[in-house]
């Protein structure tokens, strides 16, 4: 099987699973799937967010997509509980379609990773 059909096999097997815990089975967005996995690094799950710490947890969730990439690194995790991380390497200039396949592929590892899916 070609590495891009796993790969959709495995997002939508992921989307379709998020979507039925956490959306009533509405179809989760990319967006969406990077805050929960924010949410989940932070480890603060019953608790109501402000927006500009919404934008905290997203990108939170970037830089730990991304680690394995080499693009960012843990740092420290603060006096809040709240993880931060070092910019190893500028990420590339990279498309539309480009960007959405890395976080797609980056979230699959992660939910791989922590055997939410197989």
């Amino acid at each position: 099987m070609s590495r891009d059909l796993l790969l959709k096999e495995r997002w939508e097997l992921l989307v379709k699973k998020l979507s039925v815990q956490f959306a009533d089975g509405d179809p989760m967005e990319l967006d969406a799937i990077i805050y929960l996995v924010g949410v989940q690094e932070l480890g603060q799950y019953h608790r109501t967010f402000k927006k500009e710490e919404k934008l905290n947890l997203m990108h939170i969730a970037i830089c730990r997509l991304l680690e394995p990439y080499g693009y960012y690194e843990f740092d420290f995790f603060d006096e809040e509980g709240w993880p931060h991380y070092t910019i190893k390497e500028e990420l590339p200039a990279l498309k539309s379609g480009e960007q959405s396949v890395l976080m797609k592929e980056a979230i699959v590892g992660y939910f791989l990773e922590k055997e939410y899916i197989n």
